[in-house]
């Protein structure tokens, strides 16, 4: 009788690739039922996997504080396991060493990460129109299962939902309006004008990390109701879900919080800015949109990623996106006798 394979899959990037990567475990676990499945993250994210029945263990990568010193404890916990499988979902050095040197059976990645011709098996990694990171990650996995990508899934627990309870009263939607990078978020004040047409049935919930709890703050205090409440850096991750999750809509930029309600299959609406959903990581919840300026820009995208300033100084990308384009989203939610935000 063979024994239950063990895997361990390898993304240390940052929330919303973490997210994304859950989708191969779904995929690990639909076909191999008996498997231990293990997780290694960096440090700070392992909120997101708290309590998964899929995953065995997380193991977490201080990237911060001794990095290289780090990854050596790593390395001397991982290789005495001898996992039938490595997957490693990152194309940098760091992981693709520890990868070649885990001891594994089996170490897979893509061809780009620059240790990959030590790895038992490569794969291209491909930036296309209508390719998902789910399915280029799920390439990996395809060899020994299928092509066929799974939704990625997080799991909030019973303790989440009972936080949120408070905030479940009445009808609501959550915003969140920040982004790491200025070219992926919607400006300041076109969430001010969006937020201000709002029907006064619904409560308003920002949602955001401790870091941007001060930018939230302002978005708040320009709109000077009670209906709109600032619960940045109060709720951990799978609490947010949770939340999001019993939402009317989730309005959300190119980032982290899109992928959030993607795992819980939270109706979204994804604003893009400077970037674009070809890139793969658009939403995937079965009610999602998303909204992107409607005039074709020769400079966007600008980039894969974001950016710090508009390399042109106008950020058209994001201000001729037009508020009607977010406010449609709410129609069919609205009471009769809903009146704008005064």
């Amino acid at each position: 009788m063979n024994q239950p394979q063990r895997f361990l899959i390898s993304q240390t990037a940052f929330i919303g690739d973490v997210i994304l990567a859950t989708s191969l475990v779904e995929k690990l676990r639909f076909h191999f039922p008996d498997a231990t499945i293990d997780f290694l993250l960096r440090k700070g994210n392992e909120g997101l996997l708290k309590n998964h029945p899929h995953i065995n263990e997380v193991l977490i990568w201080d990237k911060k504080n001794g990095k290289y010193r780090d990854l050596l404890r790593l390395l001397r916990l991982i290789r005495p396991r001898r996992y039938d499988k490595m997957i490693n979902l990152q194309r940098f050095g760091a992981t693709g060493l520890l990868t070649a040197f885990s001891g594994a059976s089996e170490t897979i990645g893509f061809r780009k990460n620059p240790f990959s011709r030590f790895f038992t098996h490569s794969v291209e990694h491909h930036i296309a129109p209508d390719i998902h990171e789910i399915n280029r990650n799920t390439e990996l996995v395809s060899g020994f299962t299928s092509r066929t990508a799974f939704k990625p899934r997080l799991y909030p627990s019973l303790a989440d939902y009972e936080q949120v309870k408070p905030y479940q009263t009445g009808p609501y939607i959550c915003v969140a309006p920040t982004s790491v990078w200025f070219t992926k978020q919607y400006p300041e004040e076109k969430w001010v004008d969006f937020l201000r047409q709002v029907p006064t049935h619904l409560t308003v919930y920002l949602l955001g990390a401790p870091s941007d709890s001060v930018a939230v703050e302002r978005i708040r205090q320009q709109l000077d109701s009670v209906r709109v409440v600032s619960l940045a850096g109060k709720l951990p991750f799978l609490a947010s879900a949770a939340l999001m999750q019993g939402a009317q809509m989730n309005f959300v930029n190119d980032s982290a919080p899109l992928h959030l309600a993607s795992a819980v299959d939270a109706p979204t609406t994804a604003i893009f800015c400077s970037t674009i959903p070809q890139f793969g990581f658009g939403p995937l919840a079965d009610d999602s949109q998303i909204v992107e300026i409607e005039e074709i820009l020769d400079c966007r995208p600008c980039g894969l990623h974001g950016r710090k300033t508009c390399p042109l100084g106008h950020f058209q990308c994001a201000y001729g996106i037009r508020t009607e384009q977010l406010t449609t989203r709410l129609e069919g939610r609205q009471a009769d006798d809903a009146k704008p935000m005064a």
